[in-house]
């Protein structure tokens, strides 16, 4: 859509039905669906609406569903509101990382409409082409990462008629359905109604994460909407903080449970299911979460000018960014004054010191480290684990059933914590009377050292199985414990979510030290992802990989009888430009997904001017870039215990080094614009993925990976393991339906629709432990031409 600017224009007007605006095309928009003073949720007294508690899917009625339903739409509605321009709407946001809010407002009425298909719950589209576009937003790779779509995007006023559509299936659905009948059984996961409570929570999501947004555009675009409940209390204007230190708290340690019961009888996504007990060694935490005035003295000391406080990646995002103080924070003086204002939700106030710092994982990291230089601790400071901030909330107790579950906003307000829109905004650190640690829950998020991970007996559920499962991936911090915009089952206590380090939520962050002085601070960091991620980055790994891709026959494999499987990165692009020279396919660009230290994408060169190498390991692509620069890297390889023998790496003097791209980037998410590529090569990546299906999907469709014609030449040992990939998502190597699949006839399904096959074999390859031990693999190669139309 083209937007033209009309200053008398506001969307609030035009949902709030005050008079009908007539916007730049000439249409006309209102509430969708119920009106906020007649929605479940409103509180006739102060004139807002906030959100219900979450249903019980043991005793939900059909009533209380509807209400929910229409609680959790018009408060999409209601944030909605306060845009006043189409800017507003059709303006990405300043990072250029995620897609504009027209996007967010259709999206999870798409979701709907697809989820609900998915389950039958439907049988039929109700916009093919807006269940397509709207259907999935954006997982940016990295802070830089601003390849993003060219979309012309429908009308307010299209979006609105189409949300009134789903509006009308959903509601329609809820009366009609017998799930719902009085005295209906327990809705749980295999239940079909499920899916219309994942559609509910995913629409809440979705109303936290566009306030983000929200909040990121100018605030001249915008106005506090009418209904939006009121913030919370901000203290005392001043110029600069007053004096405040932090206070610890000493905690004993112990064992914490951590995982949802599958039986629980509350909506929850599939990574909160499973079970895990760790071990807690004794810490301190801070009582409170660390203020704006506390970071005040961060900003004032030169914390983000000083390189030594950050890490290498945060480090990065800062100079990239340019950022010198919290992206909330607005400036309100000459610069070094240090004088700020806040953006908050809607409009720019007085800096209300004692509410938290928002920052992103990046931010806090250095800080803390900043802060154990200004106390000369010998220990440094951190970031929480999940399971300290799981062994807190149980010794505070809670209720048999989630607090959530029986509380609205208006119960969390009356007790002192900020969740459920008990306020519109954040608050004081020290809103929360309980004793101990404050704002374990709401107020903001809170970033802690684990990223992303499955409990062990998580299972992905068949409904949505792509929600968790590529963010397994090493590269998605943990947030926990909700925020005041945080609803539903945001809002449980079973609730943990996950963003990119520099992504910005409402969230901020407590410290802990370690009573053991342990330097690295005693937390162990978990992932799902994470050990392979870590695994990869070690110099021992690294040496292993330049041996295998790099070390002569003789070197990689001294023994005769299997010097054959050397040099396996080779023979992948043998095989690629082999085939398409037999098959007649000019190859004008090729990808090789999986590049690892980059000798395939260099061999791929001998016979394509344009090749892309991507993989997710800093540490191989930054191998890469060595070796496109210079053509030699000096590596050692292990021969005994200590002992090592001087190695070099060499790209072959006739391959033209310029012809070769390498990118990090995560083969479950792969920029947009990769595209229409000739020939396609996938080694040994299937196995190692949280979501193999996620990578295979990218393959084919209208913006397939493979060009109509193309070649794809995919390889795997399928060693599948569930330390990498959850067992339901395997492509093989399990029992489905009752019957036995391996791994190549799992990857046939997927690629048979669109994809011809041409031939198999086998492909060993010998990795390299030291000169007496060696593991010898053989992967399965197969060869497929993209059908064409």
């Amino acid at each position: 859509m083209k937007i033209t600017r009309n200053p008398n224009l506001t969307l609030a007007d035009a949902f709030l039905g005050e008079e009908q605006i007539s916007l730049a095309e000439g249409l006309l928009v209102g509430w969708t669906g119920k009106e906020p003073e007649a929605c479940p949720g409103y509180l006739e007294g102060e004139g807002v609406l906030t959100s219900l508690p979450l249903p019980n899917l043991a005793t939900c009625t059909r009533d209380e569903v509807r209400d929910y339903f229409d609680n959790t739409w018009t408060l999409t509605e209601v944030l909605f509101s306060g845009l006043r321009c189409e800017e507003a709407l059709y303006t990405a946001p300043y990072h250029q990382l995620r897609h504009p809010l027209v996007f967010y407002y259709a999206h999870p009425a798409a979701l709907y409409v697809n989820k609900l298909r998915v389950a039958g719950l439907i049988t039929d589209p109700i916009d093919p082409f807006y269940e397509t576009l709207f259907e999935t937003g954006v997982d940016e790779m990295s802070w830089d990462d601003m390849s993003k779509n060219e979309t012309s995007w429908p009308s307010l006023a299209e979006a609105s008629a189409y949300r009134k559509r789903v509006y009308g299936i959903v509601l329609g659905l809820i009366d009609s359905h017998p799930g719902l009948a009085t005295g209906h059984e327990p809705i749980g996961w295999e239940h079909p109604l499920w899916v219309l409570f994942l559609g509910f929570e995913h629409e809440r999501i979705h109303i936290e994460t566009s306030l983000v947004l929200i909040r990121e555009l100018p605030s001249s675009w915008l106005e506090r909407p009418k209904h939006w409940p009121a913030d919370a209390p901000r203290g005392e204007p001043s110029a600069t903080p007053p004096a405040r230190t932090l206070e610890w708290l000493e905690v004993v340690g112990g064992e914490a449970a951590l995982g949802k019961p599958r039986d629980y009888p509350s909506y929850g996504w599939d990574n909160e299911y499973g079970e895990d007990s760790r071990p807690v060694e004794p810490f301190a935490i801070s009582k409170t979460l660390v203020s704006n005035g506390e970071f005040h003295a961060f900003v004032v000391a030169g914390g983000y000018r000083s390189e030594r406080l950050w890490t290498p990646e945060g480090w990065g995002w800062r100079t990239f960014r340019n950022v010198k103080w919290p992206t909330f924070w607005v400036s309100a003086g000459p610069a070094g004054l240090n004088e700020f204002k806040l953006r908050a939700p809607f409009e720019t106030i007085e800096m209300p010191w004692a509410w938290p710092a928002v920052v992103n994982y990046h931010e806090a990291k250095a800080y803390a480290q900043w802060l154990a230089e200004q106390d000369g601790q010998e220990q440094s400071y951190r970031l929480p684990t999940e399971a300290e901030y799981a062994l807190l909330r149980a010794e505070k107790g809670t209720s048999d059933l989630d607090p959530v579950m029986l509380e609205d906003g208006l119960a969390f307000r009356t007790r002192g914590q900020n969740l459920n829109l008990a306020y519109g905004s954040e608050g004081p650190v020290d809103l929360d009377p309980s004793p101990g640690a404050h704002d374990l829950v709401g107020n903001v998020w809170r970033w802690c050292e684990d990223d992303f991970h499955p409990f062990p007996g998580s299972q992905v559920h068949p409904y949505y199985d792509d929600f968790s499962s590529p963010c397994y991936d090493g590269e998605h911090t943990m947030i926990l414990g909700g925020s005041f915009s945080s609803t539903g089952d945001l809002a449980s206590v079973f609730s943990r979510f996950h963003f990119r380090p520099h992504f910005f939520q409402h969230a901020g962050f407590h410290l802990v030290r370690d009573a053991s002085g342990d330097e690295s601070g005693g937390a162990v960091r978990l992932g799902g992802a994470r050990g392979q991620a870590d695994k990869y980055e070690r110099t021992e790994v690294l040496a292993q990989y330049l041996e295998l891709h790099y070390g002569t026959p003789i070197q990689a494999m001294p023994y005769k009888f299997a010097r054959a499987a050397t040099e396996f990165p080779r023979r992948c692009a043998d095989l690629v430009l082999e085939t398409a020279n037999t098959l007649g396919i000019e190859l004008k660009k090729a990808l090789d997904i999986g590049c690892a230290v980059g000798r395939s994408s260099f061999e791929l060169a001998r016979g394509c001017p344009d090749v892309t190498g991507i993989d997710l390991s800093a540490a191989f692509v930054e191998t890469c870039w060595h070796l496109q620069a210079e053509g030699k890297l000096d590596y050692q390889a292990r021969a005994e215990g200590d002992l090592r023998e001087d190695r070099q790496a060499l790209v072959a003097e006739e391959i033209d080094r310029n012809r070769v791209t390498f990118r990090r980037a995560d083969a479950m998410g792969l920029p947009p614009e990769f595209e229409g590529f000739c020939a396609v090569l996938i080694a040994n990546v299937f196995c190692r993925l949280p979501s193999p299906g996620a990578c295979l999907c990218r393959l084919g469709g209208a913006r397939g990976l493979v060009r109509p014609g193309g070649l794809l030449v995919a390889t795997s040992p399928y060693s599948w393991h569930p330390d990498f990939t959850p067992r339901e998502v395997w492509l093989g190597g399990r029992v489905k339906d009752g019957v036995e699949v391996l791994g190549k006839e799992g990857l046939r399904e997927f690629l048979d629709p669109e994809f011809e096959f041409v031939s198999e074999q086998d492909m060993p390859f010998v990795i390299r432990d030291h000169v007496r031990k060696y593991e010898l693999v053989f992967a399965h190669a197969s060869v497929w031409r993209r059908r064409t139309p």
